[in-house]
């Protein structure tokens, strides 16, 4: 049996009853952290909630060489991941694996990013459109990406508010703040040719360390949020579109959003 396990946000004590009791009893316990790691935990206090050592793969040693899918032909094998173990299109490519050759297999979800920003953002669900993504520039060459640009753009076109998650590169413990994210955005808005439908004067939302005591949701504009100190990782930003009444107060009584949106609402 191969057992996909999602630890969820942020500790040890953030996976689910049903992960640590097939954690327990497999043979095996792989993990990869380059797609998404916990900060509030390390490989000791996990170890010490399973009862199990946990063999930590690289990128190289999951996408190219599986050996968990191997070994799971004759027992049982875990491979643990932060978040939900379905977001990363790799893991989905396992679960094919499995079925070609016949491997049983079972996921126990985690919490993900993909609903717990959007929750605490204070926003209405149903109402997010494309989720975005944006990348380390390459500054050697002053190349900044604008399909996160301009995927916000079409959002707010449709009036769909959107979750934008930031870059990490978790090899070289380097990961984009609100702060970047947000100057990203800028200098993007700078260089179109066109007037666009993000500046300065938009609303935007930083979240950082969802799942975590000291987690912050913190709403205002680009201007005055882009020298904000929202601590450490990790962050994303939810960029608002037009705003239903609840969600506007919301922003104000929870977030510390302007009081003055409540009159466009």
């Amino acid at each position: 049996m191969f057992y996909l396990v999602g630890l969820g946000l942020f500790d040890e004590k953030d996976i689910s009853l049903k992960g640590v009791e097939a954690l327990r009893k497999v043979d095996k316990v792989y993990a990869e952290f380059f797609t998404s790691r916990l900060f509030g935990s390390n490989f000791e206090a996990i170890e010490d909630t399973i009862g199990k050592e946990i063999i930590v793969l690289d990128r190289t040693q999951v996408e190219e060489e599986s050996v968990f899918l191997e070994e799971a032909k004759d027992m049982d094998v875990a491979l643990i991941t932060g978040g939900d173990p379905l977001i990363a299109t790799t893991h989905s490519d396992f679960l094919v694996e499995c079925a070609r050759k016949g491997i049983d297999f079972e996921v126990i979800h985690g919490s993900s990013i993909l609903s717990s920003a959007p929750a605490i953002s204070g926003l209405q669900a149903y109402k997010f459109g494309k989720v975005t993504t944006i990348p380390f520039p390459d500054l050697e060459y002053n190349y900044f990406p604008k399909s996160p640009y301009m995927a916000i753009e079409e959002n707010l076109k449709m009036d769909m508010h959107t979750l934008v998650l930031l870059d990490i590169q978790a090899h070289k413990d380097k990961y984009m703040t609100i702060n970047e994210g947000l100057e990203n955005l800028m200098t993007i808005k700078e260089n179109l040719d066109y007037e666009g439908l993000i500046d300065e004067d938009s609303l935007a939302i930083g979240i950082a360390r969802v799942g975590s005591k000291d987690n912050l949701v913190k709403a205002g504009y680009i201007r005055d949020l882009i020298d904000f100190d929202f601590g450490g990782p990790l962050h994303c930003i939810v960029i608002p579109s037009k705003l239903h009444i609840v969600e506007a107060e919301y922003l104000v009584e929870v977030a510390g959003a302007p009081k003055e949106i409540l009159d466009d609402v």
